[in-house]
């Protein structure tokens, strides 16, 4: 049996330096970089004048092309490709730091003054691109807002403002209220309280605690014209539509969340982790399926293919699933019992807690790395994270894998079941091709088209936790259907100018101001 600290210790680990905002180590030297827009187009420009007014109003106000390039950088697979390419992502605009909710509202009212395009940033880890400022203007940079406000111990909500690194707003609320959030996303120490609520984030221990979305109890927004309005705050409520759930995941498009108040569990003294190898991927997913349908919601419910099971856990032949547990003892012990019970009839039974502390030290040798593959300049990785119902899930993971190894270029695809739920399940694809170095892009779009292809004929969700950004938007107006009109009106009612983070959720990067050049 683990220790009791096991779980917690455990999602400490990782590769990242925590605590301050992102900085990846894939670039050339800024002096390398052509000059070329990469991926932004017709940047709006700042003038002097604005930028005086910027001054005056924030923190700080960073104005040259190196600035822009460095502040801006993710970790999205697109980035990296186009910067090492010599066009970085962002070269124009200016990045304004702000360090309480009036300087965000006085920026915001500066834009939209001058109606400016606001991208608002914090610790960008995102894998998408949902941050770059594609048109300009103002980069809103919000990780100075980082202080906790004020926590109810009768209710177990905090509220903490949105620029909190992970790791710092955990081990705060652990050792001053002895509670927990339960959310570990793997940049845990790289990503902040509001960058999880703007792209409906999920933690690896999601199928106990929830996704971010069911964590959210109330949060303050600043709109596009600088109006700040507080939504939420009811434990549940019959009062229209949940207007709170408009901007959880809405990637800075319709508003700016500045502050967020959050459902905390106790901290958990008791866990236990078991683990089975399935013949094939499908009849794991139906152990996975029997275990959430028959009442168990285990914290990790974790299933890997053959593949990802051989570089995991040095067992090429099987399925591995990864089962663990954290909370009272009677509930956890309940859990694992009819896990157990599932399972054996299913596949046979491994050492859980060897394959819980395997897990904890490789966990992140799936999906981006090269482990286990020769590796060139033209390597390139990435993962695919979406969800599906139960029924057609084996389909999609057979489609989906056969649809990347198709594209010329590609070394693998493989996948596993990442976070459970009782009428579907996120399965996350890795993705990893080696081309030559100038067909880098070209290889990755074209795997990205492939797997896409597959989800939108499966009516799948195209994404369960990473967001939309500018990787997914070329796909989400034929995965939404006759629902994407909805959220073009409500992005025109909320912002008509669109200044907010244009062209992110498939929506139009197009101002009204370009008409009038």
């Amino acid at each position: 049996m683990m220790s009791k600290e096991a779980v917690r210790r455990g999602y400490n680990r990782g590769n990242y330096v925590v605590g301050a905002p992102t900085q990846p180590h894939y670039a050339k030297s800024i002096e390398t970089i052509g000059a070329s827009a990469g991926l932004a187009r017709n940047a709006v420009e700042v003038s002097e004048a604005v930028i005086a007014e910027l001054r005056s109003a924030s923190e700080e106000v960073l104005t040259t092309r190196d600035d822009l390039v460095v502040n801006t950088r993710d970790w999205w697979a697109g980035t990296m490709i186009a910067e090492t390419d010599g066009t970085p992502a962002a070269v124009d605009g200016v990045f304004v730091r702000v360090s309480t909710v009036e300087q965000v509202q006085a920026v915001t009212m500066i834009a939209h003054r001058h109606r400016l395009p606001l991208t608002v940033s914090a610790g960008r880890s995102n894998v998408t691109g949902a941050a770059l400022p594609l048109r300009g203007g103002i980069v809103l940079d919000v990780c100075d807002m980082n202080r906790l406000v004020g926590f109810d111990a009768d209710s177990q909500i905090v509220e903490v403002e949105a620029g909190m690194f992970g790791d710092v707003f955990e081990e705060t609320i652990q050792k001053s209220y002895g509670m927990t959030m339960g959310h570990w996303p793997s940049s845990f120490g790289i990503s902040t309280v509001g960058g999880w609520v703007a792209c409906r984030g999920a933690g690896q221990l999601s199928t106990r605690y929830g996704k971010i979305e069911d964590m959210v109890y109330g949060m303050d927004v600043v709109l596009a014209d600088g109006t700040l309005v507080t939504l939420g705050g009811y434990a549940r409520a019959a009062i229209g539509p949940d207007l709170q759930q408009l901007f959880i995941g809405s990637e800075g498009t319709l508003g700016i969340v500045v502050r967020v108040r959050l459902k905390l569990h106790r901290l958990p003294d008791y866990s236990r982790a078991i683990a089975y190898g399935f013949d094939s991927f499908a009849t794991g997913l139906e152990a996975c399926r029997q275990i959430m349908q028959g009442g168990a919601n285990p914290a990790a419910l974790r299933l890997y293919d053959a593949l990802e099971s051989g570089v995991q856990f040095e067992e090429p032949e099987l399925n591995v699933l990864l089962i663990a547990d954290e909370g009272a003892p009677e509930i956890v012990d309940a859990v694992m019992a009819i896990s157990e019970r599932v399972c054996a009839g299913l596949g046979r039974k491994l050492d859980g807690d060897a394959i819980f502390e395997r897990w904890l030290d490789t966990r992140y040798l799936t999906g981006k790395s090269a482990e286990g593959f020769k590796r060139s300049p033209g390597f390139v990785a990435d993962t695919l994270e979406m969800t599906g119902c139960w029924k057609d899930l084996p389909k999609i993971y057979d489609e989906v894998v056969a649809a990347i190894n198709a594209v010329p270029g590609t070394l693998a695809g493989s996948a596993h079941q990442s976070h459970a739920y009782i009428d579907g399940a996120c399965l996350y694809f890795s993705l990893r091709g080696d081309v030559d170095v100038e067909r880098r892009g070209a290889w990755y779009r074209a795997a990205w088209d492939a797997a896409n292809a597959v989800l939108v004929r499966h009516n799948a969700a195209l994404s369960h936790h990473h967001g939309v950004g500018l990787l997914r938007a070329p796909y989400m107006r034929d995965s939404l259907g006759s629902a994407f009109p909805i959220l073009e009106a409500v992005k025109s009612a909320l912002d008509p100018d669109n200044l907010l983070n244009p062209g992110k959720l498939g929506l139009s990067p197009d101002m009204p101001r370009d008409a009038e050049r």
